[in-house]
C-alpha cells in the first residue's frame, strides 16, 4: 500500500486528524534525513527528488490541519499549496515550481538523463537550501504541536 492509499485510509476513521497530520511529518522528517544522506553520499539527484518528497508531505500535513478531508493526489507543489490556500511570496511560489520539477519519478529517461548531468554538488547544495527555508516555513504554519 503506498503512502497516499495509507492516508486515505485515515481519513476514513482510522486515525484522528491530529494522528494524520503527525504522519506526514513523521514520514517528511524521515525523508529529510534520507536527502542529506543521499547528498553526503555525492547522489545529488537522487537527494533533490527526496526533498521534493520531504515539501510534498509537509504540504499535505499542512492540508489535513486546515481542510481535515481527503489530501489530493498531486505530486505538484505549488498546485498542493494553492489548495492549502497559503499565501505565498513570489520567491516562494517560483520555488515551489522549480522543486516540482525534482520529482524525477514521473519523467521520462532523456529528462532524468538531463537531469542527473545538472546535478552538480554547487546545484543540489543551492537546492537543498531552498528546501530546507520552505520545510522550516511549512512547519512554522503547521505548529510546533505537531512538530515538536
Amino acid at each position: 500500500m503506498n503512502e497516499e492509499n495509507k492516508a486515505e485510509e485515515t481519513n476514513e476513521g482510522r486515525m484522528t486528524t491530529e494522528e494524520h497530520i503527525k504522519y506526514w511529518i513523521e514520514i517528511s522528517d524521515d525523508n529529510f534525513k534520507s536527502m542529506l544522506n543521499m547528498f553526503k553520499s555525492k547522489e545529488y539527484m537522487w537527494s533533490l527528488f527526496i526533498g521534493h518528497l520531504v515539501l510534498e508531505k509537509l504540504l499535505k500535513a499542512y492540508y489535513v490541519k486546515v481542510k481535515d478531508k481527503r489530501i489530493p493526489f498531486s505530486h505538484d507543489l505549488y498546485k498542493l499549496a494553492l489548495q492549502c490556500e497559503l499565501e505565498l511570496t513570489e520567491s516562494q511560489k517560483d520555488s515551489l515550481q522549480y522543486i516540482t520539477l525534482f520529482n524525477i519519478q514521473t519523467r521520462y529517461d532523456d529528462y532524468k538523463r538531463d537531469f542527473y548531468k545538472k546535478c552538480t554538488k554547487d546545484f543540489a547544495e543551492k537546492n537543498i537550501e531552498r528546501i530546507k527555508e520552505i520545510r522550516n516555513w511549512l512547519k512554522e504554519k503547521i505548529g510546533k504541536q505537531y512538530t515538536g
